[in-house]
């Protein structure tokens, strides 16, 4: 069995010390592929560093919407644009977003999301999606994309809204991912959410270092982790550990191109 990991970030100092014991266990767990989402361009080198030392790892560029107001315009438009045209490992622009959750600069995110989707746009990439507590404006946006702009794929990352607002995004063409919140307890919403995703639209991530899933539940989260998700997604879906796996592995090597 294996399984695609379709957003981490490893890059972060809590792996500092033991990151390659954490790789030995995401290699027997079978997560032959992994991406690494970006927050802000500054970080990419060590990104790339990553990527360069393992080879199963790919990455995304872009900036996340609790940091907009890092954006300088042209700059790091440019930066991000130049970044993707010339490593051949970045498979999707992000992550970026709406949070309106967290912070209330609500016209700078929403302008920060568009530059990014033209860059996207340009490239022929995927965007990778964080939002919170911002469904009905960000459906609004990439619907008036589409329009304008042309149609853009990708995918929802550590999805956690619900049926209705899941199902806005798929008629939007977006790929939906599930993190470890689908394992709390507590989460009926977001295991609603999953019981409608179509097979074929459906990934599985940990977002690690964040949100470790039942068992590990309020500990490091880690790529090796990401079976739980997946076993989860099978119970919910009445499907196998191996159905689920397999699935969303043709899913990430499609939307990523990997």
């Amino acid at each position: 069995m294996q399984l695609i990991d379709t957003h981490v970030h490893v890059n972060f100092d809590v792996f500092q010390e033991d990151l390659e014991s954490v790789s030995a266990r995401w290699q027997s767990a079978g997560i032959k592929k992994l991406i690494h989402s970006c927050v802000h361009p500054e970080e990419f080198e060590s990104i790339r560093q990553l990527c360069a030392k393992f080879p199963e790892l790919y990455c995304a560029i872009g900036l996340h919407p609790l940091d907009v107001d890092k954006w300088q315009g042209e700059k790091t438009y440019h930066q991000i644009l130049e970044i993707a045209q010339s490593y051949p490992k970045v498979v999707a622009i992000g992550e970026m977003g709406l949070d309106f959750y967290k912070d209330d600069q609500k016209e700078l995110q929403k302008e920060v999301l568009w530059q990014q989707l033209e860059i996207a746009q340009k490239l022929n990439k995927p965007i990778i999606i964080h939002c919170r507590d911002a469904a009905s404006v960000l459906q609004d946006i990439l619907y008036k994309f589409n329009q304008e702009k042309g149609k853009i794929t990708g995918v929802m990352h550590c999805w956690a809204g619900n049926p209705e607002e899941t199902q806005g995004f798929l008629d939007l063409g977006m790929y939906i991912s599930f993190s470890g919140i689908v394992t709390f307890k507590n989460a009926k919403t977001v295991q609603a959410s999953a019981a409608i995703v179509p097979m074929d639209r459906l990934l599985v991530e940990t977002d690690c270092p964040f949100l470790a899933p039942v068992p590990y539940r309020g500990k490091r989260n880690e790529p090796s982790y990401v079976v739980h998700v997946a076993e989860k997604i099978a119970q919910i879906k009445n499907q196998s550990l191996e159905t689920i796996a397999r699935e969303t592995s043709i899913n990430a090597c499609k939307l990523f191109n990997i």
